[in-house]
């Protein structure tokens, strides 16, 4: 585990006090990962930070989000559940049982959406891949083939069973985020979304590499009602400049942009220190303290579910 990582300021520690990093990836997990759910709690506890999503792809991780923030408390943990295969794909039973579960979080399919099947196929066994396209690999040696997870027809519309699916996340008043889908499939889930009466929704890192929304489409999923999200990992790996993370909140604007991380890779700073490292970015790029605090604590304690007030300092 690599520790030469940046430091973020103290300035930016203070800022985002109170927020909630609602989208990481820590163990246990089905590989390797930086720290461990009640590790990570307590250090959210000592810089004051309220919580975190627990992000699974395979399986809901309701329950666990209860027992760790039952053993540490003072930090809410989020469930979720994210719609690829090993859940049953769009499976309106499974997310029900989550929700009843207290699941706050459903992802669209990520590791099995038509969208990354590429990432999959294409993939050099031996060559550099993500984690998540190795470990994809990995099941397809043990004869584990998972198919692929639709969420629209071939005409381009929602699927009956991802209209059962929104129908679930409304009536248990959720949060969707939309994974790993294409461009075309994130507007089209945006609107089903919407009509289905769906409050929170959450364009998942519209700068990743097999999405590339553009600002000005990520303008008109805004208009709609959706969060963009700006994850630390898609700028800071190298996926994309931070430039671009840049342009595209300046046209969206703070209030309708909420930060996540996507940490929790062993190679990637520690997961505590994301959002502060993502206000150093934000801060050096001229947005406001203002800004940042929408962006870090408003907007995260929105999809949390929880009031707007922070933690005293």
């Amino acid at each position: 585990m690599s520790d030469n990582h940046p430091v973020p300021s103290e300035r930016a520690r203070e800022l985002v006090r109170g927020g909630y990093d609602p989208h990481i990836h820590i163990s246990p997990d089905v590989v390797e990962r930086r720290i461990s759910d009640v590790q990570l709690a307590r250090r959210f506890l000592e810089l004051g930070l309220e919580g975190f999503g627990l992000k699974s792809h395979y399986t809901s991780t309701a329950e666990r989000a209860r027992v760790v923030s039952e053993a540490v408390p003072g930090i809410h943990v989020i469930g979720a559940i994210t719609l690829n295969r090993a859940v049953g794909g769009m499976n309106p039973t499974a997310v029900e049982i989550a929700a009843r579960e207290g699941a706050r979080i459903v992802w669209f399919p990520t590791v099995s959406s038509e969208n990354e099947q590429h990432e999959v196929l294409a993939a050099d066994p031996n060559g550099k891949v993500p984690v998540w396209v190795k470990f994809e690999l990995s099941l397809r040696e043990a004869g584990v083939v998972p198919e692929p997870v639709p969420v629209v027809d071939g005409g381009g519309e929602l699927l009956p069973e991802t209209r059962a699916v929104l129908e679930v996340i409304a009536r248990n008043e959720m949060v969707l985020a939309t994974g790993h889908l294409s461009r075309d499939e994130i507007f089209t889930l945006v609107d089903g979304a919407v009509e289905a009466g769906v409050r929170d929704i959450v364009v998942t890192h519209p700068e990743f590499p097999s999405q590339r929304i553009s600002p000005e489409d990520q303008v008109a999923l805004a208009d709609k009602g959706a969060l963009m999200e700006r994850a630390f990992t898609t700028a800071y790996t190298g996926k994309c400049s931070w430039e671009e993370v840049f342009e595209a909140t300046r046209a969206v604007g703070a209030e309708r942009t909420v930060w996540a991380t996507d940490l929790g890779q062993i190679f990637n700073p520690p997961v505590e220190d994301g959002l502060a490292l993502m206000a150093d970015q934000f801060l050096g790029a001229g947005f406001s303290e203002e800004e940042v605090r929408v962006m870090a604590v408003e907007n995260t304690r929105r999809i949390a579910g929880v009031e707007s007030q922070v933690r005293a300092s």
